[in-house]
């Protein structure tokens, strides 16, 4: 059973980050949609605040480099750093950044999968990252996220959806449906085993290869951007064209089915469309 030590020195930073306010929790309302496309996801609307979404915009410089020591949590390992996201909707929501410059367009490294690794075994949940701007992201430097959750606790709305979909070979698939065909899932269980993170970046690469989002030993860089999931049980990269559709920024989150809101978005679209519709916008299928 994980002893969740990072979770609750977590927890402890925000006491005193908010208290200093060097912590702002986003201000939203939230509930459970349960819609006539058999769909279920968490929609969160952002309660407008002037001050914060001015200071959201840029930032001018590098916030990780170095980052706000009242954010800070603990060292993993000698690359990488766990410190809070400053504006979080969950308490406790984990930024794991390299401790020198990395870019978040950027191939992944074994060493972050293996920082990954070290966190997972001390404290898991919902791990994500998002390959660059089309992908959500809005820093450069390199960053994974996590959401911390209990053993025993659902880690995502979508979790059956993704645990269904699960494919046991990097095989060309025949699927005519157009939002699959842009993603690739698989179990997690073996590789989150391995403390060096090999058979993480194993599959990582696999899933880039079998999406055509290229391979580091032949491109520079990604080919396409990208959103990465991974839980205990299943891991999915799914390749991405744009950042956003009818009012609505998607990072890795909205797949998982975290949904957020903000008065630009076309509530009445989703409500007639459905949450699927409104990620195919956003998604890069494969040609088939």
């Amino acid at each position: 059973m994980a002893k969740e030590i990072l979770w609750k020195k977590a927890l402890e930073v925000t006491k005193t980050a908010i208290s200093s306010s060097a912590l702002i929790p986003l201000n939203t309302s939230s509930r459970i949609i349960n819609n006539k496309f058999n769909e279920s996801y968490e929609l969160r609307h952002l309660v407008k605040n002037k001050l914060l979404f001015k200071s959201l915009i840029g930032p001018k410089i590098n916030p990780f480099n170095p980052c706000d020591s009242t954010l800070y949590i603990s060292n993993i390992g000698d690359e990488h750093q766990l410190i809070l996201n400053k504006y979080p909707v969950q308490l406790g929501h984990m930024l794991l950044i390299t401790n020198n410059w990395r870019p978040q367009i950027g191939w992944l490294e074994i060493s972050d999968f293996q920082a990954l690794v070290n966190v997972q075994l001390d404290t898991q949940g919902l791990w994500f990252f998002n390959s660059g701007p089309k992908a959500g992201a809005s820093q450069p430097h390199r960053h994974l996220q996590l959401l911390p959750r209990k053993d025993n606790e659902k880690v995502c709305p979508r979790d059956n959806w993704f645990k269904e979909r699960i494919i046991t070979s990097f095989k060309k698939r025949s699927s005519s449906n157009i939002f699959e065909n842009s993603m690739a899932i698989c179990s997690s269980l073996n590789e989150l085993k391995d403390p060096t993170g090999n058979k993480l970046y194993e599959t990582y690469l696999k899933l880039c290869i079998f999406l055509n989002i290229g391979n580091p030993s032949i491109d520079s860089m990604p080919q396409f951007p990208y959103n990465l999931l991974i839980t205990k049980d299943w891991l999915c990269l799914i390749r991405r064209r744009k950042e956003s559709a009818y009012g609505f920024s998607i990072n890795s989150l909205g797949f998982s089915g975290y949904l957020l809101s903000t008065e630009k978005s076309d509530l009445k679209w989703l409500a007639s469309n459905g949450l699927e519709k409104l990620l195919i916008h956003v998604s890069d299928p494969m040609n088939i």
